[in-house]
């Protein structure tokens, strides 16, 4: 999907592509770039000076002491709504500082005070209101700093800046700040301490600093540093700070000691020793944050708590490959953008539409849910994590320019307690498990050029031979990635990535992974790889270059990518499709950055992409066209169309032949309206369909209320309907079935219909105070019919079962399916596959930061599930039981306390 918002440079589509926007009134065109060229020259000219306090600051907002007295920046001129304008309102910044601590102040002139938007919002929240923005790049690196957000109301987000241009919420500073709302305007006060931030050390400091201002009842957004619209940058364009001289920021050293209690309640069941209706459960530990210098930080976590607050959302998959989800545990999201930018450097723009980006880190593996089974049959208690014994993370800068992240982690052996009613058992269903990764990059020249690399092993401890078999006991992965800017204004790039992965393991585990859905060498058809039962190691290779124009009006991006047969980054990152591929892309786009009569900005895209594998068959080819834009009353719009030519699937029959996909089309169109009112409007859909194959439309809603400066509350059904012919079911020995080198490949004619809802409640007291409410009511039903075989690889050709010859006949929950009625081939049995799942997932929480950087959580998570109707859907009557199917209730309290030492 892609959303096209003001302040923001990343816009997702199936693809992902980096534009410019929120722009305005148009002026004439000569005098618009004259002027531009110069602004831009003048931009490069500006310095901020920073001044020592010589008496304490009062901190509270109001700006009265004679420091403020010293001449402010205050030359801000528009990004939007008139890109290169002066700012409809005064702006003032200052920079001060003392031993300890940065402070940042500024007053935001208001001719309008009463239209000052403050919604509060819980940490790291964007609302939508007035902000100000201080960014800094203490390094002056040109590529990497710092952002602080704060607002009227007091509410606080925090940002790591990298790669120039891309952010990374997840980072979480201690800091402070204090706003006043007065007669002529707000003003703000931010400290800062120094050993929050990393800088080298020296006595005198040469650092990168920018102001912003959002003025929404405006959907203005001024900058100190001024950057046009169609430039492709941010970090490398901050003013010069100097005047900082002499710091001594301190060690670094705070503690996390928690304590977490909770109390699982759930319908007991009779004769079931482990589902007695009540389950408690305790914990402590703590968290370790020291800085090793100023360049370091180092995050030690022993017996930590990792379970998350949040649910995951209820997703029905027909798929063979497993469902991401997103990371929520502060350990691995903090300053995960060392990790999660591999392969991205440089290369601003790009497309994503079957090419699977693979990730050789995916920190959810680290604790994941044991993969092994019991061996001894009974009633089950299976733990949902692996405990994670302990970890660690070290980032910062070494030496020159090396950007360093490194993470390791211990997950201890996991039991599953098993009673058949006359003895107790103790399963091992998780070994022992090392996870290590390793990342480094080194930009050279102010990001030039770069070039890094990463390294993640996952090592094994078996003591049972039936973990043995089907998992691998040793897993590596090593690749670097680069760019080089090709001309000093960075209007072209050329960058990517290329590396392999090693896994080992007992014959039998390496079988079990030859086969899995990301290899399937079983496949008859080929004539690049085979099945090797006696192999002991599976190696493989990917990579990907792109040359793009990422400057200016005009956006091209062009690029190739392999993934080898053997490669599988699966044990420690995420790869959700095959590998064997061969990737070719190429895009066109063209952005208006000047208002016209319809659009505030507009960007049209077009180009294709094709897919094909390592024998040179075509696995997937598509043409696209895009429009997305912002229309003058600021409503947004994204419409898309894409085309697809006939090709040919390597995944359908799951480890079968080839087998032939017919051309098919989709159509897709998103619309928002204007963010600066109470109620805000979004809608999603499409509709696609593959001539005799599949039929598919999706249709969501969405709907933001804001009533006051401290709630609000969004809403958001969808709809969707799936009627695909060649929904895979079984594959069946016959040796009769030469044309499919003998088996028969089964698949059922699915409608399967989705209805599902979201509801979100933020309901601010105060900046450190919040409650929060999210709930997902899902129901997705599939009903079967039709079933059939594929008949020749390579062919949209099937035998209907019930179409003479064959026969096919239902009976206690089973089909039996006569391919050839009387004929010599043998019959078989499927199962009933239809479904009816519902779903109810809710959690509220409460969050309480009673002091800096120490929080409180209360946590009532309720999950509800019936399954009852299988492939009848009935919006009322599936609510209804829904809604009265028992529940899991768990109530959940953690408090952790911050010493800083």
């Amino acid at each position: 999907m892609l959303r096209f918002r003001p302040g923001l440079r990343v816009i997702f589509i199936c693809l992902q592509l980096i534009v410019f926007n929120n722009l305005l009134l148009a002026r004439p065109a000569i005098q618009t770039e004259i002027d531009k060229e110069a602004l831009k020259k003048a931009q490069e000219l500006k310095v901020v000076k920073a001044y020592y306090l010589t008496e304490p600051l009062s901190f509270d907002g109001l700006l009265s002491e004679k420091i403020y007295q010293n001449p402010p920046s205050e030359d801000f001129l528009q990004t939007d709504p008139l890109d290169g304008a002066m700012a409809s309102e005064k702006t003032q910044a200052w920079i001060l500082y003392d031993n300890s601590n940065l402070y940042v102040a500024a007053f935001c002139h208001d001719s309008n005070p009463k239209g000052i938007i403050g919604q509060l919002g819980r940490r790291d929240y964007s609302v939508d209101s007035d902000w100000f923005i201080f960014c800094v790049d203490p390094y002056f690196d040109r590529r990497s700093g710092y952002a602080f957000w704060v607002n009227p109301a007091g509410s606080m987000i925090d940002k790591a800046l990298y790669n120039d241009i891309s952010e990374d919420k997840s980072w979480d500073g201690i800091w402070e700040a204090r706003t006043k709302i007065l007669a002529d305007g707000w003003s703000v006060e931010i400290r800062i301490p120094f050993n929050q931030l990393r800088f080298p050390k020296k006595n005198s400091q040469l650092w990168g600093v920018n102001f912003q201002r959002i003025i929404k009842r405006k959907n203005e957004k001024v900058s100190f540093v001024w950057v046009p619209k169609e430039d492709n940058a941010f970090v490398s364009r901050f003013a010069r700070l100097e005047g900082i001289e002499n710091i001594r920021p301190g060690r670094r050293i705070e503690a996390f000691p928690y304590s977490v209690g909770q109390a699982q309640f759930r319908p007991a069941e009779p004769g079931n020793p482990f589902e007695t209706g009540h389950k408690y459960r305790g914990n402590i530990g703590f968290d370790l944050k020291a800085g090793l210098g100023t360049n370091f930080n180092l995050d030690l976590a022993v017996n930590p708590d990792f379970g998350q607050v949040e649910v995951d959302p209820a997703v029905m998959n027909l798929t063979a490959y497993e469902t991401y989800y997103e990371e929520k545990r502060p350990f691995f999201i903090e300053g995960s953008s060392i990790f999660n930018n591999f392969g991205r450097g440089g290369v601003y723009i790009s497309a994503n539409l079957n090419w699977p980006s693979p990730s050789l880190f995916y920190s959810r593996r680290i604790g994941r849910e044991p993969q092994g089974y019991p061996v001894h049959e009974g009633y089950v208690d299976f733990p949902d994590r692996s405990t994670i014994i302990g970890a660690f993370k070290l980032t910062g800068k070494l030496g020159s320019g090396w950007n360093i992240g490194a993470i390791n982690a211990v997950t201890a052996r996991e039991y599953a307690q098993v009673n058949d009613m006359t003895s107790s058992y103790r399963d091992e269903v998780a070994p022992l498990t090392y996870y290590g990764i390793f990342r480094a990059l080194k930009e050279f020249n102010q990001g030039q050029q770069g070039l890094g690399f990463i390294f993640t092993s996952v090592v094994r401890d078996f003591r049972e031979e039936n973990l043995q078999s089907f998992l691998p006991g040793e897993a590596f992965s090593l690749a670097v990635d680069g760019w080089t800017f090709l001309d000093k204004k960075r209007n072209w790039v050329l960058g990517g990535w290329a590396g392999g992965s090693f896994i080992h393991g007992s014959q039998s585990a390496i079988y079990h992974l030859q086969r899995s859905s990301i290899h399937y060498f079983q496949r008859p058809d080929v004539t690049h790889l085979s099945l090797n039962p006696e192999a002991t190691s599976l190696a493989g290779s990917a990579g990907k270059i792109s040359l793009a124009k990422q400057q200016g009006h005009s956006l091209v991006l062009l690029s190739t990518g392999i993934l080898s047969p053997g490669f599988d980054p699966n044990e420690a990152g995420y790869q959700r499709s095959i590998s064997d591929k061969i990737n070719f892309q190429g895009l066109y786009g063209y952005q208006w950055t000047k208002p016209g009569k319809i659009f505030q900005q507009a960007l049209v895209i077009g180009g294709f992409e094709r897919n094909y594998d390592f024998g040179w068959n075509k696995t997937f080819e598509a043409w696209l066209a895009n429009v997305q834009g912002i229309f003058r009353n600021w409503w947004t719009i994204n419409g898309m169309v894409l085309y697809y030519p006939k090709s040919y699937s390597n995944t359908l029959t799951r480890g079968g032949p080839l087998a032939l996909i017919p051309q098919g089309y989709l159509i897709q169109l998103d619309l928002e309206s204007d963010t600066r009112r109470h109620f805000v409007f979004y809608t999603s859909s499409y509709y696609s369909q593959t001539k005799d194959k599949q039929e598919d439309w999706n249709l969501s809603l969405g709907l933001r209320w804001k009533p006051r400066p401290n709630f609000n509350l969004s809403l958001g059904p969808a709809m969707s309907k799936n009627i695909n012919e060649t929904q895979w079911l079984t594959s069946v020995s016959d040796p009769l079935m030469t044309q499919t080198y003998g088996r028969r490949y089964i698949f059922g004619r699915i409608d399967q219909t989705v209805a599902a809802s979201e509801v979100r409640l933020n309901w601010i007291f105060t900046p450190r105070l919040s409650l929060q409410l999210y709930l997902q009511p899902y129901i997705a039903v599939g009903k079967y019919d039709r079933f059939k075989q594929l008949n020749q690889p390579k062919s949209y050709d099937y035998l209907v079962f019930g179409e003479i010859p064959s026969t096919i006949s239902y009976e206690e929950g089973y089909y039996q399916i006569d391919p050839d009625g009387s004929g010599p081939a043998e019959s078989f049995l499927i199962y009933n596959p239809n479904f009816n799942y519902k779903s109810l997932r809710g959690t509220v929480v409460l969050r309480w930061e009673y002091r800096l950087g120490s929080l409180l959580y209360l946590v009532w998570t309720q999950n509800r599930a019936d399954y009852s109707h299988p492939g009848d859907f009935s919006l009322g009557r599936d609510l209804g039981d829904l809604f009265t199917a028992p529940g899991d209730n768990i109530f959940l309290i953690k408090i952790t306390y911050r010493f800083n030492l």
